[in-house]
C-alpha cells in the first residue's frame, strides 16, 4: 500500500533540505515528490520559495525516525501519523494567486509534448477550463503572442508525479507503448533547466560582485582625488 504524503509536501521538504541530514531520494519519497524539485529547493533554484513546515510538530514524522534516516541513507522514512485529507469534489483544481499568469504557458506545453493528454485530464492537472485549452490549442487566445510551451512541473502547477500518472493513463488509453525513453528525456530536460537556472544564478552574482568592485574602485579614487586636494 502506497504511503500517504504530507499535508503540505513542498513545505515539509523544503524543511527537511534545511534542517536534516537526509538524501534527497529520502525526502522525495517521503514527500511524494520528483528528486528534481528537491535538488532545486536545496539550490535554491525553485520557481516558489516555500516557507518550511516541521513534520515533527505536526505529527507526521519523529525525531527519532528522521536520526534512522540520517544513519541509514538507503532507509525509508515511515509516517507516524497521517493527515486528514481535504479533497475537492467539484471545481478545477486551485491554484495560487501568483502562479495563475503561468497557467497559459504550462497548458501549451503539455499540448506540445502530450498530445494524447485529454482536455479533461489538462484541466484537471493545471486547474483550468475546456474554453482556455481551446484557445490555446486554436491559437485565439487573447495574449497567444506572449504564452511560450514551459514545463508544469518546473512553473511549480503541479507535480512530476502527477504528470506522470496522467502521461502514462492517456497513453494506455491512446494504445501508445513506452519505449522506455521518456523518463531518460525528462530527467535530461530537467537536468538542462537546473544548469540553466544555476548558470543565469551565478551570472547574476558575479555581475553583483564587478559592480561591488567597480563601486569601491570609484569610491577609492574619489577619496584620493580629495586627498591631493587638501594636500594642494
Amino acid at each position: 500500500m502506497t504511503q500517504p504524503t504530507p499535508l503540505m509536501p513542498h513545505a515539509t521538504a523544503s524543511w527537511l533540505v534545511d534542517t536534516t541530514a537526509l538524501t534527497f531520494e529520502q525526502i522525495a519519497e517521503f514527500c511524494g515528490l520528483h528528486i528534481l524539485e528537491v535538488q532545486a529547493m536545496a539550490d535554491d533554484l525553485a520557481s516558489s520559495k516555500y516557507t518550511g513546515r516541521d513534520p515533527v510538530r505536526s505529527g507526521e514524522l519523529t525525531m527519532a525516525e528522521i536520526e534512522k534516516g540520517q544513519a541509514d541513507p538507503n532507509y525509508r522514512l515511515k509516517m507516524f501519523k497521517a493527515p486528514v485529507n481535504v479533497s475537492r469534489t467539484k471545481g478545477p483544481r486551485y491554484t495560487p494567486v501568483s502562479k495563475r499568469q503561468d497557467k497559459p504557458d504550462g497548458i501549451a506545453w503539455v499540448l506540445r509534448h502530450h498530445p494524447e493528454i485529454s482536455d479533461a485530464q489538462i484541466g484537471k492537472l493545471i486547474g483550468t477550463t475546456r474554453t482556455t485549452i481551446a484557445a490555446i490549442r486554436d491559437r485565439s487566445h487573447w495574449n497567444i503572442s506572449n504564452i511560450q510551451p514551459k514545463d508544469p512541473v518546473t512553473l511549480g502547477l503541479c507535480s512530476q508525479r502527477e504528470l506522470d500518472m496522467i502521461v502514462a493513463k492517456a497513453a494506455k488509453r491512446a494504445g501508445i507503448e513506452d519505449d522506455g525513453l521518456a523518463d531518460v528525456r525528462l530527467g535530461d530536460d530537467r537536468d538542462a533547466l537546473i544548469e540553466e537556472l544555476r548558470a543565469e544564478r551565478e551570472a547574476h552574482v558575479r555581475a553583483a560582485g564587478e559592480a561591488a568592485q567597480e563601486a569601491e574602485a570609484q569610491a577609492w579614487l574619489i577619496a584620493k582625488r580629495a586627498a591631493e586636494a587638501t594636500g594642494e
